[in-house]
């Protein structure tokens, strides 16, 4: 597939997270930020320093509660390896081996392909009074769209289509509204998982999202779409476990 749009090497892994039915989202984020992300940190850093397959990059993202919505995931976790990492036989946290595991109902991994089509950063503050990571960034307002595929589309077109026509698209939007960064993500196996992929759209605040909807205009993407269970998420915060 031939795109002016670079793949980023390797897979970004996905793991949306959803708390258990008896956990509030305080108890699940605070255990995910003191407990689960400091243990990833440092076992990526001794795969990292054992010549192992490690992430570059790890974030969280923390979905936004909204009333009268209903938000399937309470956050997703990001991780940027050189290969996609196979998933274990049972999903993740089936036997917890910490407390945000108890939290949280098991996960799996998602492997995609990203796109960074306005690579517009945010900026990354570590701590300065304790450990540097992890750390909390917000100032932001951001959308994440889970793209779901209609029954029977031929991917490739759709990935083409994606690249080619829809994301130019939005990327002109972002830069007419002063949108801040615009991520597009493939996943790589789309017959075997349940979204086509995900749209990462950041803006200085939820005006910018207002702007957004009101000069957005067809291009021919909604052709491949599923908008049935079409998902998209509010966030104002994020962890960053390993900058990248």
């Amino acid at each position: 597939m031939s795109s002016a749009i670079a793949a980023t090497p390797g897979a970004k892994m996905i793991f949306l997270i959803k708390r258990r039915p008896d956990a509030t989202r305080d108890e699940l984020v605070a255990n995910w930020f003191k407990n689960h992300m400091p243990d990833v940190i440092a076992g990526q850093e001794r795969a990292a320093a054992d010549g192992k397959v490690h992430a570059t990059k790890y974030i969280a993202t923390l979905f936004d509660q909204r009333p009268g919505k209903v938000v399937p995931w309470d956050g997703m976790a990001q991780l940027w390896f050189d290969r996609a990492i196979p998933n274990p036989p049972e999903p993740h946290g089936t036997v917890p081996r910490d407390t945000f595991q108890q939290k949280a109902e098991p996960y799996v991994g998602w492997a995609t392909t990203e796109y960074v089509v306005i690579d517009g950063e945010l900026p990354v503050v570590p701590n300065t009074l304790n450990e540097p990571f992890p750390a909390t960034r917000s100032g932001f307002f951001k959308v994440s769209f889970l793209v779901p595929a209609r029954d029977g589309i031929d991917y490739d077109e759709a990935f083409r289509h994606w690249l080619e026509a829809h994301a130019p698209n939005v990327r002109g939007v972002m830069g007419e509204i002063g949108g801040l960064r615009y991520v597009v993500n493939h996943s790589q196996d789309p017959a075997n998982e349940s979204y086509l992929g995900m749209a990462e759209l950041y803006f200085r605040d939820p005006q910018g999202w207002d702007d957004y909807r009101a000069t957005i205009t067809e291009d021919g993407f909604s052709e491949f779409v599923d908008f049935d269970r079409l998902v998209n998420m509010h966030a104002t915060a994020q962890m960053i476990g390993i900058p990248g």
